[in-house]
């Protein structure tokens, strides 16, 4: 009996030269990899890109970086010398897609910015990510992920308490701004390129995407005139219904009983008293009778008290908690394994393409050591 062919994945053939560092264009790069694309990373030689030296270590490397290059080649180059630029140019001619996370006019001066490039190959897709875009008075402008939402006013609407602010965990900027955008204009692209055969110029902005987060903010903005605040708007902390709750041993209760099927549900369950049930007349005193009954139990009482029942209300879980839930276990979240050199294995990280388009689980891949591809890459 023969074997089965290999499964064919959407961007097998694509090739993608990856200039990026630290976490927006690794992601981005990671994503088209695990969809079936060749990506080759450019690093400087010695050092390879900053993340690599991040703690904690997990073998040669950080963990993170094992965790955003898997699947990934590595070539090590100074583009500041000539005769190892001039090396680069047969893979500048092959490549599908050019990934890049410089500040503007740095590809530029080293001789690859997208005009000098689509000289060579007029069917290069060409994505830069930046912080504040390739145009307009803040193009030059340093800055990170919490400068981003900084900016744009998202960070404004729910700070924490103003003498103990809160830092946001999730850095939204350099993923729901960088790496998701690049990826889907990317893709939008190579279909465009398929029906013009000419490669385009992709300009993400991280900060410019924050808006788009934005979108119930604007809207009762622009139309009403009131300029949302926070702990006062539906979902920034002024509503009982979309609450954080504490409960007795240091926990919380999440609700997000908007609808009012729900919200009753949810009244029902805490057997709150029901001069608080109608919530309009005084949103603040119905918080802070909830908080009160809330307060008075530990969190796997009301844990128990909502299973089953439709009220839209969880228990805050612990990321070790989350890891353990058999939800995603069941839905292959954590199927996929990274490798590394000394054969230690952990779950890689869950991607947002479906089990249908990615690299096959039953097979570990790794991140690649430093110039690990040079020979393979500079041959061609």
């Amino acid at each position: 009996m023969s074997e089965n062919p290999p499964r064919s994945l959407p961007l097998d053939g694509i090739k993608v030269l990856d200039f990026s560092t630290l976490l927006p264009g690794p992601l981005a790069g990671l994503m088209l990899a695990e969809a079936g694309a060749e990506v080759i990373k450019i690093e400087r030689p010695g050092e390879g890109e900053d993340m690599r030296h991040y703690e904690p270590k997990w073998g040669r490397d950080a963990v993170t970086f094992a965790m955003l290059n898997r699947g990934k080649k590595s070539l090590a180059l100074d583009l500041k010398d000539k005769r190892q630029l001039s090396m680069l140019e047969p893979l500048l001619r092959q490549a599908d897609v050019l990934l890049e996370q410089f500040r503007p006019g740095v590809m530029d001066r080293l001789g690859l910015g997208y005009q000098a490039l689509q000289g060579i190959n007029p069917r290069l897709v060409y994505c830069s990510i930046s912080g504040y875009g390739q145009t307009g008075p803040k193009s030059q402008v340093v800055g990170h992920d919490i400068n981003y939402i900084g900016d744009t006013g998202l960070l404004s609407l729910n700070p924490g308490r103003p003498k103990n602010p809160s830092v946001p965990p999730v850095l939204a900027a350099d993923i729901a701004g960088g790496s998701y955008p690049a990826v889907v204009n990317i893709l939008l692209a190579l279909m465009q390129r398929d029906k013009t055969g000419q490669g385009c110029r992709i300009d993400i902005s991280m900060t410019d995407n924050m808006f788009m987060l934005m979108n119930w903010a604007l809207g009762q903005a622009l139309v009403t005139g009131k300029w949302p605040k926070p702990g006062r708007e539906q979902l920034t902390g002024g509503s009982p219904r979309y609450q954080l709750y504490p409960t007795v041993d240091g926990r919380h209760v999440a609700v997000g009983a908007l609808e009012q099927k729900f919200w009753e549900t949810f009244c029902e369950i805490i057997a709150l008293p029901e001069e608080f049930i109608d919530d309009k007349p005084d949103a603040r005193a119905v918080i802070a009778k909830v908080r009160e009954i809330i307060a008075e139990k530990p969190a796997e009482y009301w844990k128990a008290a909502f299973s089953g029942k439709d009220c839209c209300c969880s228990v805050v879980a612990t990321l070790e908690e989350a890891m353990r839930e058999p939800h995603f276990h069941m839905r292959g979240l954590f199927d996929h394994t990274l490798i590394n050199e000394d054969g230690e294995d952990l779950p890689a990280i869950p991607v947002a393409i479906v089990p249908a388009l990615r690299v096959d689980a039953k097979t570990p891949r790794s991140a690649p050591a430093l110039g690990a591809h040079n020979d393979e890459l500079l041959k061609r």
